[in-house]
Order: structure tokens, then C-alpha cells, then sequence
């Protein structure tokens, strides 16, 4: 069986009810809370990440394991605006990353990674 996980670090985190969280609380299982080696910035009102080689550049946030990986991702993907339909570049891209569970392990899970200038952002 091939499992798929999502890190989520923003609005689809536990706590924000919102409409995606429940998506995924509906369609995934929450397994622990993870790291991300990152830059986390604010977009607007909501966040968006950028892979950093710092190692003290940490974002803090869920993974999930998906059980309807192709249901959920789809939905998620509408809700960043990511995909072929959107504007170009998108401003969120989907990658497979690695990410540490609190018992130090790592696992690959799917992130939403900010895709656009970071010069405007802090």
C-alpha cells in the first residue's frame, strides 16, 4: 500500500475550523505534529513556505495520512489555486518534501511551497 502525507502549517492546521481542515479531519488522520526545514512568510493574511538550507529556519506544523489521497489533494489543490487553471505562475506549488515527526524521524509528505517574489513579503 502506498501511503501519502500532507504537512500543513497554515490554515489547514487543527484549531482554524476551517472549511479545509475539516476536509481533511473528514478524509485524513492526523498523525503529529512535524517540522518543515523552512522560511515561513506572510502572504497577505495567510502564510506561505520556502524550502531553506538554513538548519535553524524551522516551520512548525501537522501531518496528516491521507486516505483518499486523490479526493482530498484535488480539493486542496483548488483551495491554493494550484494547478493549470489558475494564474501563472501559481503562488503555491505541491511538492513532496521531507519532514520530521516529533520523535525526530522523517517522513516524505506533500507540502504547498510559496511560489511567487519574496522580495514584497516579510
Amino acid at each position: 500500500m502506498n501511503y501519502e502525507y500532507i504537512f500543513v502549517y497554515g490554515t489547514l492546521r487543527r484549531g482554524t475550523n476551517s472549511e479545509m481542515h475539516h476536509l481533511l479531519a473528514k478524509h485524513a488522520e492526523f498523525v503529529d505534529e512535524a517540522t518543515y526545514r523552512g522560511k515561513l512568510y506572510k502572504v497577505n493574511d495567510y502564510p506561505g513556505v520556502v524550502p531553506s538550507n538554513d538548519p535553524n529556519a524551522i516551520v512548525h506544523g501537522e501531518v496528516y495520512l491521507l486516505h483518499h489521497a486523490d479526493i482530498v489533494l484535488l480539493r486542496l489543490d483548488q483551495y491554493e489555486e494550484y494547478g493549470p487553471e489558475f494564474s501563472q505562475p501559481n503562488e503555491y506549488i505541491r511538492e513532496k518534501q521531507e519532514v520530521f515527526l516529533r520523535s525526530g524521524s522523517g517522513i516524505t509528505a506533500w507540502v504547498y511551497l510559496y511560489n511567487r517574489p519574496l522580495k514584497a513579503l516579510s
